[in-house]
Formats: structure tokens, C-alpha cells, sequence
């Protein structure tokens, strides 16, 4: 079981490297700038809450994964003309965690086809924690960005 552990927990880091690097190639075409940097898929707030985003959003900003990505651990206020800057860097990450999440998906697919289900189930539960949570808590932070920008907007007119 520790094997299991210790090699699932490798593979989420390299799969965090595979992340940045699909989204990096990507950054510039037209399909992430149309559509992947507007993915949503929990749009119901009542749904991150069943999740345990909460929780897990506690964690996140309680130990040393709150210093992984420097560009969005931010201990100053954010001023109003930095938001969409902000935006832009959510994006990336949860798009490279969206990528993270299939490229171990492919690890845990061959372990299913070879019968290690028990690896397969860690694998997944790490892939969940390490890369699914991370990208719906982004989602969620980049929506209160989009209403936070509409309310400015709104007041500008």
C-alpha cells in the first residue's frame, strides 16, 4: 500500500510538470483563448460545498501548498487593476491541473487494464486530491473574480 502511496504521489508532482507544459503550448491559440480559459464545471455553489471545497480550500491556504504556485499566493491586497492579470494566472493553473488530472488518468486506466484495482483506487484518490480539487477551487476563485469585475463594471457606466 505505501508503494502504491509513494508512486501515485510521484506521478501527481511529474503530472503537475506535463500540466504546465500542455497549457503553456496551448496559451497562445485561439481554442484556449475562446475556450478553455472559460471552462466552468461547477457552476452551483451548493455543489462545491457538498465536494468539500471549503475544507479543502482551508488546507490549501494552511500549509506549504499555498506556496507552490508564487504568482497566486499573494499576501497583499489585490488591487482592482491586478484582477485580470490574477485572472489570466488562475487560468493557467487550473487548466495545468484540468491536464495533470488526464495525464494521470492515463496511469490509472493501465492499472485498471492490468487488474491492480487497489493501485488504481489510490491512484485516483491522489489524482483527486492533487490535481481535481485544486482546478475546481481555481474555478471557483476565477468566478468570484468574473462577478467581482461585472460589479465594477456595472458602477463605471
Amino acid at each position: 500500500m505505501n508503494k502504491y502511496l509513494t508512486f501515485s504521489l510521484s506521478i501527481a508532482f511529474i503530472s503537475w510538470i506535463i500540466g504546465m507544459i500542455i497549457t503553456a503550448l496551448l496559451s497562445k491559440t485561439d481554442f484556449y483563448q475562446q475556450r478553455l480559459s472559460n471552462l466552468n464545471f461547477i457552476k452551483d455553489e451548493k455543489v462545491n460545498e457538498m465536494l468539500g471545497l471549503e475544507p479543502f480550500k482551508w488546507i490549501i491556504m494552511n500549509s506549504f501548498f499555498k506556496y507552490l504556485n508564487p504568482k497566486l499566493s499573494i499576501t497583499k491586497r489585490i488591487l482592482m487593476s491586478e484582477l485580470g492579470e490574477y485572472r489570466l494566472e488562475m487560468t493557467k493553473a487550473e487548466l495545468s491541473h484540468h491536464f495533470a488530472f488526464l495525464f494521470m488518468g492515463i496511469f490509472i486506466l493501465i492499472k485498471i487494464i492490468h487488474g491492480l484495482y487497489l493501485f488504481a483506487i489510490v491512484m485516483l484518490i491522489v489524482n483527486i486530491l492533487m490535481n481535481l480539487y485544486p482546478s475546481l477551487l481555481q474555478q471557483q476563485n476565477k468566478r468570484r473574480i468574473d462577478r467581482y469585475l461585472y460589479i465594477l463594471n456595472q458602477r463605471s457606466l
